[in-house]
């Protein structure tokens, strides 16, 4: 039996056994093909849509995106919001430990486990709790083609850091295996428009200034959010350090 086979056997074992199943949406491209999908293998009555809200760091309609989605497949939508921007985490980063960097980094992700992981996760217990619900699967709109790191990642796995006596989880990767064209034909084709961001030739969809994005859509943020971008580079000022992985600073990343 292949990989897809035996997810595909999983998965339906799940949807028998009453699992809720949790469709992460960020307002990009993979969330909403994922969710799409979803739609096709899982009962209404056991889904959920959530969206952690980055505030005025995420591109602007990328929660509504979500929201509209999850309105027209009759799902409910849930907004985790942190108690804290990525700019207040980075000064208080600063203000604490000023000897090491400040931002978010391939290795010290703390934009996702404190502004996205952290907030779904309350979300979710809570609407488990309020609903009976056991068993949760959490899916993500991760894909092998983004990286290597993410091509390395198992489909279906039990996820046992957040399992606990109450409720057992897994991680779901519904379009692991799916190109970017196959991910806009999959929008198209349920006759969906993805964020206009992408029209304006972004790559990814996260928060506008992210460590990882690329000159263009950099550029792209500074040309649609410039009082933004004055925040991210005054921010680079105050801590001595940059936003961006490769260690150039913003100014000069979109020059």
């Amino acid at each position: 039996m292949s990989t897809m086979q035996t997810v595909s056997e999983q998965i339906k074992s799940l949807v028998e056994a009453g699992a809720l199943f949790v469709s992460n949406h960020s307002g990009g491209k993979d969330s909403q093909a994922m969710l799409i999908r979803l739609r096709e293998l899982v009962p209404a009555a056991q889904m959920i849509v959530v969206h952690a809200s980055l505030g005025e760091m995420e591109w602007p309609g990328a929660m509504e995106l979500a929201r509209d989605q999850a309105a027209e497949a009759g799902l409910p939508f849930i907004v985790a919001r942190a108690n804290k921007t990525l700019l207040e985490m980075v000064q208080r980063r600063y203000e604490g430990r000023p000897e090491v960097p400040s931002w978010p980094s391939a290795s010290t992700r703390q934009c996702t486990s404190d502004l996205k992981r952290g907030p779904i996760q309350r979300e979710v217990r809570r609407y488990a709790k309020a609903n009976g619900y056991k068993i949760i699967v959490n899916c993500l709109g991760l894909r092998a083609q983004e990286s290597p790191g993410r091509a390395k990642r198992v489909p279906l796995r039990l996820n046992q850091r957040d399992s606990n006596s109450v409720n057992t989880w897994y991680e779901w990767l519904p379009v692991h295996d799916l190109s970017t064209s196959d991910v806009f034909q999959i929008i198209e084709q349920d006759g969906q428009k993805p964020h206009w961001a992408y029209a304006e030739g972004n790559d990814r969809l996260s928060c506008v200034f992210c460590f990882m994005a690329n000159k263009h859509d950099l550029k792209n943020g500074k040309k649609h959010r410039p009082e933004l971008f004055a925040e991210y580079v005054a921010m680079e000022k105050l801590t001595g350090y940059t936003m961006h992985m490769n260690r150039i600073p913003l100014v000069e990343l979109v020059a």
